[in-house]
């Protein structure tokens, strides 16, 4: 459970929107976003999968495009749970994915929402705390406690990708080196 392995491993990026951005902290939200890239960059010197998801794309605007050009697909979900929406779940399944990673906004409501109903339904899942935001400290820190009271990893994006690494002296150690400077 605490462990994580590139074999079975996605990362997944909560609707990181342009018009739900503006709602966000600037400081907190540019770390948020520098270690969410961090995460997206990495997954992809890995070959891991990456799930990115927009709540209500017509209302709230599509991934900002510092992390869109590094995504391939979106899923588009009215659901605050990523769980609602069936081809999120069929792309796990597809995957055969066992541990999730994620990232995204907003802890309290979405994210939140996300992890109970993945650890709900069997899943390991490490929520990367510095690559989570809400619009209040408070709901941010709510929320990460519950979500580790009821079974997720908290943890941070760097210990995500060194621990999916496995090893230094490879090629992909020599890129998230990069990646995460």
């Amino acid at each position: 459970m605490f462990k994580l392995t590139s074999e079975n491993t996605a990362i997944v990026v909560i609707d990181v929107q342009e018009r739900l951005v503006v709602a966000m902290d600037e400081e907190i939200y540019a770390d948020m976003l520098s270690n969410t890239s961090k995460l997206v960059k990495g997954a992809n010197v890995l070959g891991l999968p990456v799930l990115c998801t927009q709540q209500y794309t017509k209302g709230l605007g599509g991934t900002v495009s510092e992390l869109s050009g590094d995504i391939d697909g979106f899923i588009e979900k009215v659901t605050f749970s990523c769980c609602g929406e069936e081809s999120f779940k069929q792309a796990l399944n597809d995957n055969g994915i066992k541990n999730v990673v994620v990232a995204g906004m907003e802890t309290h409501v979405c994210v939140l929402q996300t992890v109970l109903d993945l650890l709900e339904d069997g899943y390991n899942v490490h929520v990367a705390a510095d690559a989570v935001c809400s619009r209040s400290d408070f709901n941010w820190e709510i929320a990460l406690e519950m979500m580790g009271k009821a079974g997720a990893v908290v943890t941070c994006a760097e210990t995500v990708l060194f621990m999916l690494l496995g090893k230094a002296g490879t090629p992909e150690f020599k890129e998230i080196s990069k990646i995460v400077k």
